[in-house]
């Protein structure tokens, strides 16, 4: 394969590679169904104000 041909073909790769990590998704931003369920409880406490600060809560009590 010729020096012209393997830089055309890098191109290509590095065009695909860029697009991947463009159109990639987080994992960390995908909920299960339960977790889901979680976090809707728990806003719902927030909103509610039954939620306590973490920095008001004392260690071992």
């Amino acid at each position: 394969m010729a020096e012209s041909e393997i830089m055309v073909e890098l191109k290509a790769i590095r065009e695909d590679l860029r697009y991947i990590k463009e159109h990639m998704t987080d994992i960390d931003v995908i909920l299960t169904a339960e977790e889901e369920i979680i976090l809707e409880e728990a806003m719902g406490e927030f909103e509610r104000g039954e939620t306590v600060k973490l920095e008001d809560l004392k260690r071992g009590e």
